[in-house]
């Protein structure tokens, strides 16, 4: 039996869970996300846990338990304590700025780049302008976001200038032979 979908998910206090046949809401201190979930898969409230259970030992079956799973515990988590992803922003002359609520990244192009907010996402910049962070409640969006920024100026081999994550190691290249 799959060892993630087997784990009951718990429920932090505050967290309210409505099960209306394979459509759950997760309401939280945070917002509040809903998602439809594959009908074969059974998704029962037992006394401040959700537990997911399947029909067979099918390939698809089990791999959709584990899936279902983690989906619920990552809308629990969300509205529960929410989800970051920190960027770095490093080059001469790169940097992150906020204007009001929209983030402003100058990397080099002869023009700024703007994200605007979604719902229930907001940015953070730190460190002179050197750090991002995207906080929201949907991981799933929350990692979008981040590799939307990530893709406007990815970090590239030679020198490491561009945006990138947090801990993410770029390999570097030596350059050109001649010039050692």
């Amino acid at each position: 039996m799959s060892r993630i979908g087997r784990m009951p998910v718990p429920l932090p206090k505050g967290v309210k869970v409505v099960i209306d046949d394979h459509d759950v809401s997760v309401t939280g201190p945070k917002g509040s996300l809903s998602q439809k979930f594959h009908p074969e898969m059974t998704i029962e409230m037992d006394d401040g846990t959700v537990v997911v259970n399947r029909p067979s030992d099918s390939r698809e079956h089990r791999s959709l338990h584990g899936l279902t799973r983690a989906l619920l515990n990552n809308m629990v988590v969300g509205v529960s304590e929410g989800f970051r992803k920190r960027l770095e922003v490093e080059g001469v002359g790169y940097r992150a700025e906020m204007q009001g609520k929209t983030l402003v990244l100058n990397v080099g192009y002869s023009h700024p780049i703007n994200f605007e907010p979604m719902d229930d996402l907001s940015y953070e910049v730190e460190n002179r302008g050197k750090s991002i962070i995207v906080n929201g409640i949907d991981k799933e969006l929350v990692g979008e976001i981040a590799a939307r920024i990530r893709k406007t100026r990815p970090p590239e081999p030679y020198k490491g200038k561009g945006i990138r994550y947090a801990n993410e190691y770029v390999r570097r290249k030596a350059g050109k032979a001649g010039k050692v």
